[in-house]
């Protein structure tokens, strides 16, 4: 390796200064990267840089490798209806399409072939960003006046999650998009991500990422609906920077239930909370917001 291809004086750099190593990383992902390779082109040993890579990104470095190798080779799929999936099984450095196939599935909860016939790659790249996360600490505000909001019906898909498998409820959102519009669909185009049945003891809890619908229509296969009762709420608005979604939501989501919650004195109510997405919504533009609903149960 040339000197000159190394990243400036790399044993002097802060623990912020991985942005040029993870965009090295993206100009060389069809070589046989290993950690003891990406490590040495940081200029450090591959325990130090593999406890450093893993604290700021939230994942091992050959996680991350092989997470943003399968996300291109998700738009490829999206992108190029002839691509073979064994030639992206070899680009992306697996030795057989089967264990393409097994890794694909892990990652976007589908195989490759039924992904390409209708769902969504940025739901799931926000997990793998080309940029380093940095510290959060995301703006939550209530805003002033509790709503009132009639009973609706939201339509999508939906799961069971608990802290353990969380992460995957993008996947839900990348199949929700990737299903847009159909048939019912309420012209406004804002999308729910809906919370309910919470087991306090265990974790455990159901969400749903979908959008309204009307209530005599039947979505597509595979969506089920949740009818949404009527309910007062307490909103809380989450202000994002552009950058990498879950770690921006699950901080405010800390905020709201650790802090602003108790501090409003209001008993929530036992019915389905739910996240707002409006129709321009954008996870990666500075200044997008989320609305997160929260039921309040009225005195008296």
């Amino acid at each position: 390796m040339r000197h000159d291809e190394r990243m400036d004086q790399p044993n002097s750099r802060r623990i912020d200064d991985l942005f040029p190593l993870v965009e090295w990383i993206e100009r060389h992902l069809d070589d046989p990267l290993t950690l003891d390779h990406i490590a040495d082109q940081a200029g450090l040993s591959p325990y130090h840089f593999s406890r450093l890579f893993t604290a700021r990104m939230g994942r091992s470095v050959m996680a991350y490798v092989r997470g943003r190798r399968l996300v291109r080779a998700a738009h490829r799929l999206v992108g190029d209806p002839d691509v073979r999936l064994v030639d992206l099984a070899f680009d992306c450095g697996f030795d057989s399409q089967e264990a393409f196939t097994r890794a694909f599935r892990r990652i976007f909860g589908v195989a490759p072939g039924r992904f390409r016939q209708g769902f969504a790659v940025t739901p799931i790249e926000g997990q793998y960003p080309m940029g380093v996360p940095h510290p959060v600490s995301t703006p939550v505000v209530q805003l002033p006046d509790l709503v009132v909001k009639e009973a609706f019906t939201v339509a999508g898909r939906s799961r069971r999650f608990d802290e353990a498998t969380k992460a995957n409820i993008s996947q839900l959102w990348s199949q929700l998009i990737g299903a847009l519009p159909f048939e019912g669909q309420s012209p406004s185009w804002a999308t729910y991500g809906v919370v309910w049945g919470a087991d306090q003891a265990e974790g455990g809890f159901n969400y749903m990422a979908g959008v309204e619908i009307t209530p005599d229509k039947t979505p597509p296969d595979g969506f089920v609906t949740k009818d949404i009762p009527s309910a007062t709420y307490a909103i809380f608005r989450i202000t994002l920077d552009g950058g990498a979604l879950h770690p921006q939501v699950k901080a405010a989501m800390a905020t709201i239930w650790g802090d602003l919650i108790p501090a409003t004195g209001l008993k929530v109510a036992a019915s389905p909370d739910f996240e707002l997405y409006d129709s321009e919504f954008s996870p990666n533009r500075p200044g997008a917001v989320i609305d997160f609903y929260v039921p309040i149960e009225l005195p008296g």
